[in-house]
């Protein structure tokens, strides 16, 4: 079993963040397109218990892999903290009817276009999602660690923000829809 542990973080220019990254030495990993859909059964089993079951598409370049993620509830945590267990597959289509047999339906797709670095210990992913605008999310073993890098980068005033993208987008679907 795995934890993830992060902090994510409105911000209001990436670009900023990434001259940040290159000034500090961190290592350009790669440029995702990433389509996240989430699936849940007719009781919304996974929305109640605030876990999370994925399926990821992500493109980087001319290359597509799938990866299939459960996310456990948060723990308590000054970062957001939770068990994560992510596998890649190679047949996504099957595994969506693997999910529906079992009664998991598909309930939201989010897509975001993501710039990942390597900065020391953790992953500094650099955001961007329709309607959403600009996050960055820091990924490390420890908060310690990650404390340091949001430091690093001169965040370290910024909110932490526990809600996961999908939660962000539907409250801001619904915001919309209200106008």
């Amino acid at each position: 079993m795995c934890t993830e542990i992060e902090a994510k973080l409105k911000v209001d220019s990436l670009p900023e963040i990434e001259r940040k990254l290159t000034e500090l030495g961190a290592e350009f990993l790669a440029e995702q397109l990433q389509t996240d859909c989430h699936f849940d059964d007719a009781n919304a089993t996974m929305k109640k218990n605030d876990s999370c079951l994925r399926l990821r598409r992500e493109v980087v370049a001319d290359t597509e892999r799938f990866f299939l993620t459960y996310k456990g509830a948060k723990e308590k945590s000054s970062f957001k903290k939770r068990q994560e267990i992510e596998i890649e597959i190679k047949d996504a289509a099957s595994t969506e009817k693997l999910f529906s047999a079992l009664g998991y339906e598909k309930v939201f797709v989010i897509e975001k276009k993501r710039r990942a670095w390597r900065l020391g210990e953790c992953v500094i992913a650099l955001d961007r999602l329709p309607l959403l605008g600009d996050f960055v999310e820091i990924e490390g073993p420890d908060d310690e660690k990650i404390a340091d890098a949001q430091k690093s980068l001169g965040l370290s005033g910024l909110p932490h923000i526990p809600k996961s993208y999908s939660s962000l987008m539907r409250a801001e679907l619904k915001r919309l829809s209200k106008k």
